[in-house]
Order: C-alpha cells, then structure tokens, then sequence
C-alpha cells in the first residue's frame, strides 16, 4: 500500500511539474519586444490562424516574423512616380523620382515635428539619417506646396 501511494504520489508531481512548464517552447527562432505601447512575445514557425485588423492596427496571431515592419504609401498624385528604399533603413535612405525639379522633400516624426527638409537634387537622392533615432517617420514629397506621395518609414 505504501509504495503504491508513493508511486501515485511521483506521478501526480511529475505531472504537475511538466503542467507548470506546458507553456515553454522551444523553437528554431523568435523574439521578444517592449516598449510603452506594449509588449509581444513569439516564435518562427507556426501557422496562421486568425488575422484581425481595426484598419490602423492589424494582429495576425500564430504567424511571427521577428523583421516584419510594416510601412506604407498615400499617393496624393497617383501619376506621380516616386520610390523610398530601403524601409525599414538604418543609416541611408534613398529617394528615387524620374521628376525630381522643383520638389521637396519634409521629413516628420511621429509627433509631427519637422525633423529634415530640402529639395531633391536629383533621380535619386541620398538622405543620411545616422544622426536622428530610431523609430516611425513619414516622408511628403510636394511640389509648389502640393503633396505628391506620403511615404510612412521605419528607422531601425
């Protein structure tokens, strides 16, 4: 009788010692963030199993990418022809326009305070951004004070 008890004994700890751990996870990758909107936690590899979205933020739940940033494009003049590379960026940010006479470039943070402003100076424009922090920003290009694109950024 006794060692049947001490048997059942090691096994209901066993299990309550393997329930306790029953939400680790070991995996090929993943990640973890926080700032002071909140914070997130996820691994490489699972499937996707729901997307929900309130048409500013958007959570997929199940599907993680630990580089995934997203970004975006408002064409205020849709034949305008303009391309911002890379985004997310680090240090360099390149802005590519076939029409680059007489517009301007505004860059903003995300308090909407003007952070660098110039015209471009030619089919590609080179804007070095090692001097400002990391975070969003969005990038207007106008012309006689029209805005043509809206570029959002990531600067990691």
């Amino acid at each position: 009788m006794k060692k049947t008890t001490t048997s059942i004994v090691w096994i209901l700890l066993c299990f309550f010692i393997k329930t306790s751990f029953a939400q680790e996870v070991v995996s090929s990758g993943g990640d973890s963030y926080l700032n002071v909107f909140g914070s997130i936690d996820f691994t490489i590899g699972e499937t996707i199993i729901n997307t929900v979205s309130d048409g500013t933020h958007t959570l997929t739940q199940g599907f993680h990418q630990s580089k995934w940033s997203v970004v975006g494009i408002t064409e205020h003049l849709p034949d305008y022809d303009a391309n911002v590379f890379p985004n997310p960026t680090e240090d360099i940010l390149n802005i590519q326009a076939s029409k680059f006479e007489e517009v301007s470039y505004l860059l903003y943070d995300v308090q909407g305070k003007l952070i660098k402003e110039n015209k471009l100076n030619a089919v590609n424009t080179v804007l070095y951004l090692s001097e400002i922090a990391a975070g969003r920003y969005t990038l207007i290009l106008t012309k006689n004070y029209q805005k043509l694109k809206t570029f959002k950024l990531i600067k990691h």
